[in-house]
């Protein structure tokens, strides 16, 4: 009999552990799903806007993953069913092939830390080529952090204001047909990240 109530024991706490975690999963999920509905809208706007100066640009998630439109580019709404926790990384990618802009990027993506959900944005660029005596010729990229937070307190307004002021000084340079205007702004304002090649 005791180990029958043991069992009832346990039982009772796997099922309270249970409850807990799935509560907290669910809690997450409609935050991740909340920054990505809004980070998404912001990303097709700034596309949008970066076109009406002929600057070339792609976006991850592509538009027609999420978007039905009734006049393109202007009059849309999101998909229905359309799952937006289910997006782990956004992007904006420059095709500009003038001053070396092809590739200039900005991202965000999540990522975890002690299992604590993360999410980062950043500017990306590329800060020329080397060549590697066995690979060849190597794009050699940098990256700024624009914004990092745990996604539980992640702040929309604090990423709009990040982001915003990257995205000005990104579109001033292409107006200016000055690449070195947004990279001296972040190499001045925000902290570099990773080096890679590519």
């Amino acid at each position: 009999m005791g180990d029958k109530d043991w069992f009832a024991e346990l039982d009772a706490e796997l099922q309270k552990q249970t409850e807990s975690i799935t509560k907290d999963l669910a809690e997450m999920n409609n935050q991740k799903r909340l920054l990505n509905k809004t980070l998404i809208e912001d990303l097709w706007k700034i596309f949008m806007r970066f076109g009406k100066i002929n600057v070339n640009m792609t976006m991850e998630p592509s538009h027609e993953a999420f978007a039905l439109f009734e006049v393109y580019p202007d009059v849309w709404h999101f998909k229905e069913g359309f799952n937006f926790a289910a997006v782990n990384s956004l992007q904006l990618v420059d095709r500009t092939s003038d001053q070396g802009r092809m590739g200039d990027s900005l991202k965000v993506w999540y990522y975890s830390v002690d299992s604590t959900p993360h999410i980062r944005m950043i500017f990306e660029y590329c800060e020329g080529e080397h060549y590697y005596k066995y690979a060849g010729w190597k794009r050699i990229f940098a990256q700024f952090v624009v914004y990092d937070a745990p996604v539980n307190k992640a702040e929309v307004v604090k990423l709009h204001e990040k982001m915003g002021d990257v995205v000005k000084v990104w579109y001033e340079s292409h107006l200016r047909r000055n690449r070195d205007i947004i990279i001296k702004h972040l190499k001045e304002n925000y902290e570099r990240g990773e080096t890679f090649t590519e």
